[in-house]
């Protein structure tokens, strides 16, 4: 029994290692090499990275892990001459954007430098941060959906936000709204994904808006199947556990007033046909409307901010489609829950958690994290926007973010909530 054990084993490693070698040396889609960079890592507890089936399926699955892990570790040593990276058509002069009034208003963008305050209770912040996440996802008594699920039971096209540095040992899962695109131009730099005249990008806010958002500029969870078949979730697990990973976070409900703002405030086709069209039509009655988002805004024909938040609390919308990116909760785009986060940062404290992030993944040398967003906080936003919502339906919203705002420490706004 114990040599037919052995020799299953042996049968398993060398399928492994030959599979591996295979992908090392002929995979065309992207990085074939791993830094494992574990000197910033936190410890994870034993049995924090879920698995599942029988014990002795365990067995084997932790020798596997174990075994990919010696040899990942090993291969990261080495600089592989054959990964790929995207190279873009040479570029004139800054590409920082030049936005007409009403862009400049809705997306907030201010391009001078802002001096972050160092706070000496940072790091006191974040374990706080980090340890509310895991009381509440470990609190039996707060449930949401798919709270209880194990990273295993995540399906592949829902781990297309978290974007991996094999280079620096970083994973960052992005949320839309929450500075995300220069978020993404910091780990573009980092990673070497796109060149220039031959060259990687330096300076973040160098690489175009057009590149950033590029699905293919990045390397993402949800593409290792199509490039590591069945061993793509081991290869996720011992990433997860060596690489830090973070995200960053903003109040729910100040998201979503800037998600509206800057999909149905800006003409946006592919948004005003997808979502616009199908919200005039539920919610305001139109019939006839123009094919076109510059035909609909000349006629005056725009979501309003009610027709909006009827949409989302509409039990039809997620029953036709899961909830659109810019308006996805959190805990739904990063799995708060079965992903154990080594660094939370807020958007209300993006200047102080950016710089305190940087040197935690010792690139505070190579990149300064680019300044953007001027209106942050934005406190007066809510009573403002919510003012015309009838009660019900602000009882409602918040029933559906109420994850979010529980989980990353946002106080339940009240006032919203009651007559």
């Amino acid at each position: 029994m114990t040599k037919m054990r052995l020799l299953r084993l042996w049968i398993v490693l060398g399928s492994v290692f030959m599979i591996l070698l295979i992908i090392v040396y002929w995979d065309n889609v992207g990085t074939a090499h791993f830094y494992l960079h574990t000197s910033f890592s936190r410890p994870h507890p034993p049995g924090a990275l879920p698995t599942t089936g029988k014990d002795e399926e365990r067995e084997f699955i932790s020798d596997v892990d174990e075994f990919l892990d010696k040899l990942l570790s090993s291969s990261g040593r080495q600089n592989d001459p054959l990964r790929k990276k995207t190279e873009q058509p040479p570029l004139h002069g800054s590409s920082k954007p030049i936005l007409g009034n009403m862009e400049e208003s809705v997306r907030g963008y201010d391009w001078s430098t802002h001096d972050a305050k160092q706070n000496p209770d940072q790091e006191k912040l974040q374990a706080e941060r980090r340890n509310m996440l895991r009381e509440f996802c470990a609190n039996s008594s707060f449930v949401f959906p798919t709270k209880n699920r194990s990273f295993d039971d995540i399906p592949n096209y829902e781990l297309n936000h978290l974007i991996v540095d094999d280079r620096h040992g970083i994973i960052y899962c992005y949320v839309p709204k929450v500075a995300c695109t220069n978020w993404k131009r910091v780990m573009i730099v980092l990673s070497e994904s796109l060149l220039d005249q031959g060259i990687p990008y330096k300076d973040p806010l160098d690489i175009p808006r057009e590149h950033v958002h590029n699905t293919s500029t990045h390397l993402t969870f949800n593409k290792f199947w199509r490039r590591y078949g069945k061993f793509s979730r081991h290869l996720m697990k011992i990433k997860l556990k060596k690489y830090t990973k973070f995200l960053f976070v903003r109040d729910p409900f100040v998201r979503l007033i800037s998600a509206f703002r800057s999909k149905f405030e800006l003409e946006n086709d592919e948004f005003y046909r997808r979502f616009a069209v199908p919200m005039l039509k539920l919610y305001s009655n139109h019939t006839s409307l123009p094919t076109s988002v510059s035909e609909a805004f000349s006629a005056g024909l725009k979501v309003s901010f009610p027709d909006f938040i009827q949409y989302l609390i509409d039990p039809r919308t997620e029953k036709l489609a899961p909830f659109n990116e810019h308006w996805r909760q959190v805990y739904r785009l990063c799995h708060p829950c079965q992903i154990d986060y080594d660094f939370v940062g807020k958007l209300e404290t993006l200047d102080e958690d950016a710089a305190q992030l940087l040197q935690l993944l010792k690139v505070d040398k190579l990149l300064h994290f680019p300044p953007s967003y001027r209106n942050r906080t934005a406190s007066s936003w809510e009573e403002d926007w919510f003012a015309k919502i009838p009660l019900a339906w602000r009882q409602q919203l918040y029933k559906l973010y109420e994850a979010d705002f529980v989980l990353f420490g946002y106080p339940k706004p009240e006032n919203l909530l009651k007559d």
